[in-house]
């Protein structure tokens, strides 16, 4: 019996111990599979809005392809509204080196479908011509995405909180009519193993120049885990990431069109290409007599 219960023990270790050399990071995973979290621009939907978008990520020994979807769902319409998002469709290949810098135990290449967030937004502060817009953001994140053993997603949840706040200041008779100015500052929290749990602040900047016709945006965002910190995981754990991203939005009167490149300043070894369309659905945005 003693015998047993030793085995028993010493199983449980050693599956521990391996599981802990996984580094539930996005410096060893995919690209969608705990990347910084996107903010908007500190405004909320007046009709339920949907984004369809491909992205392109490559350099650095991978290169994943996927779609991505949004839907913004405005609960009361520029009060509070509720988004859902994901990945499908990714398409990934990786190099030799990847597969084992990440301790990977599958092929190569290969078909995956990504986690699921779902948000909730409410306005704390409506902007007017001396107040900035504040709008509070809880996001809950699933562990439904696949091929943890070729570490394409997380086997395991997250959440984030985060307030965004956003101000604009208008020019008169100008080809750029409208400078906006949003901050993002959060907390993010995901499980890695063992019930251990990395912490992060998330922060985020954002500049907007434009016009009713286009719109570009210039963001730089970023979250710090603790992990890397602490002697037992390493100083390359890889949890902070920080992205800048660049995106070209132009505005038509049914249909939005944009293009976005962002790189992986740190502890993210993308560059990623997005080409998307979002538009507005009257039929499926509640209405309150």
């Amino acid at each position: 019996m003693k015998k047993v219960v030793f085995f028993v023990i010493l199983i449980y270790h050693i599956t521990s111990l391996n599981a802990q050399i996984v580094r539930y990071s996005p410096a060893w995973f995919g690209p969608n599979a705990n990347p910084v979290p996107e903010f908007t621009d500190a405004t909320i939907v007046a009709k339920t809005n949907v984004q369809l978008m491909a992205d392109y990520y490559f350099g650095f020994g991978d290169q994943t392809v996927n779609g991505y979807f949004k839907i913004d769902i405005p609960l009361l319409p520029e009060r509070v509204s509720f988004k859902i998002w994901s990945t499908i469709f990714e398409h990934y290949k990786v190099t030799d080196a990847v597969n084992v810098s990440r301790g990977m135990n599958g092929n190569l290449t290969g078909k995956t479908n990504g986690d699921f967030y779902v948000q909730t937004r409410i306005s704390l502060l409506k902007e007017d011509v001396k107040k900035p817009a504040i709008i509070l953001n809880s996001t809950l994140k699933t562990a439904s995405g696949t091929k943890f053993r070729e570490r394409r997603y997380f086997d395991t949840p997250g959440y984030y909180f985060d307030v965004e706040i956003g101000k604009s200041f208008f020019l008169n008779k100008q080809f750029i009519n409208e400078i906006r100015l949003v901050a993002d500052l959060g907390f993010l929290c995901w499980e890695t193993s063992g019930s251990r749990q990395n912490d992060a602040p998330i922060y985020g900047l954002k500049l907007i120049l434009g016009n009713q016709k286009f719109k570009w945006e210039n963001t730089i965002s970023g979250y710090y885990g603790w992990m890397h910190t602490h002697p037992a995981y390493g100083s390359d754990y890889g949890d902070v990431p920080l992205v800048y991203a660049t995106k070209l939005i132009f505005k038509t009167d049914k249909l939005d069109y944009f293009a976005q490149y962002q790189y992986g300043i740190n502890d993210f070894p993308y560059h990623q290409i997005r080409i998307g369309t979002s538009f507005n659905i009257d039929k499926l945005t509640p209405h309150y007599k």
